[in-house]
């Protein structure tokens, strides 16, 4: 019986948040890495296309809500989600078109694109603060739970208790959708064919007659859904600031890159290892321990390795690592 309720314990604290924050996670490292894969640089201001998308879809909701619009159990935020991607849409290719459709012209070098970058990065930043205000703010409606601890713990007689979120649901099964949705394109879809040929070789595609303005928009679509879809699945599942989304940019990058920048499976594996990583060094394996180990042995500290306010350093630990042993990552970069 302990070890049932050391197993659920792990399963509410460790396994089911972790594989939540690793779908997020996967989402926006496959933002960055497609960008890197197909663009060339290392979009800075992916972060905060992430708040900007879901800081419109935000906005959307509240006024569905206003208007008693909603989705039963499910949060009205689904239902507001395809206005922020295309609003966010809108706002990347504005951005394309205004900064780094110049550059590209110019061949620039992948410095400058990184400069640019941050350059829109911080107005976006300051432009999502200005309409929404920097607080935390909340939008989830609907069932909170799937499953709660305390129905858990009536049909089970277990002391521990189940939890699982209907915002931790919604990410596993969207993110699995949407990957698969994204493999399916690159893969059986001519403009994905484009996409990766462009990737591979920019100079051997444009010979076999691939448009490279083509290929660059449709990038840029498909990374602000990725993006927006990202940032609400994050919001609803922890909350919305908008300065949480600039700091997620360190273990999104470190997703991209600990798996293989340029790599979109890479991307997948890495959002799951920074995950897990962040999940179980800054989780306090007491209650674990207390049920697994005889009453004697329990130990009387937190055992927790890492305090929960240094989880980003978790991350940039792991990066410098694989920046150090494998610059490559787990699988190969640098190929979509």
């Amino acid at each position: 019986m302990d070890f049932l309720n050391a197993i659920v314990a792990l399963s509410n604290f460790v396994l089911i948040p972790a594989v939540a924050y690793g779908s997020q996670l996967a989402l926006g490292a496959l933002g960055v890495t497609l960008i890197y894969g197909i663009l060339r640089f290392s979009n800075f201001a992916h972060g905060d296309t992430m708040a900007f998308g879901a800081m419109v879809t935000i906005l959307f909701t509240w006024w569905f809500q206003s208007m008693g619009l909603h989705l039963g159990p499910l949060p009205t935020a689904l239902l507001a989600l395809p206005f922020g991607i295309l609003a966010t849409a809108a706002m990347m290719l504005a951005t394309d078109r205004v900064v780094y459709r110049f550059y590209r012209r110019v061949k620039a070098k992948p410095i400058v694109f990184v400069m640019a970058s941050i350059g829109v990065m911080f107005i976006m930043n300051g432009v999502v603060r200005f309409i929404i205000g920097p607080e935390e703010q909340s939008f989830a409606d609907g069932e909170r739970f799937i499953i709660s601890a305390r129905d858990f713990r009536d049909w089970s007689g277990l002391d521990e208790g189940l939890a699982f979120r209907t915002s931790q649901g919604i990410t596993i099964v969207t993110a699995v959708i949407v990957v698969a949705a994204l493999f399916w394109f690159l893969n059986n879809t001519r403009t994905g064919k484009s996409m990766r040929a462009f990737s591979d070789n920019e100079d051997l595609a444009l010979l076999s007659g691939i448009n490279p303005e083509r290929v660059v928009m449709i990038t840029w679509l498909i990374v602000a859904a990725l993006a927006t879809i990202a940032g609400v699945l994050y919001g609803l599942d922890k909350s919305f600031k908008p300065f949480t989304y600039f700091q997620l940019l360190l273990p999104i990058f470190a997703s991209a890159i600990v798996g293989g920048l340029g790599n979109p499976l890479g991307a997948i594996a890495g959002g799951f290892v920074i995950a897990f990583s962040e999940v179980t060094v800054t989780y306090a394996w007491k209650k674990v321990l207390g049920y697994l180990m005889p009453e004697s042995l329990e130990p009387s500290g937190l055992v927790q390795l890492v305090s929960t306010d240094y989880k980003f350093a978790v991350s940039f630990a792991i990066l410098v690592v694989v920046l150090l042993f494998k610059p490559t990552g787990l699988f190969k970069g640098k190929a979509v």
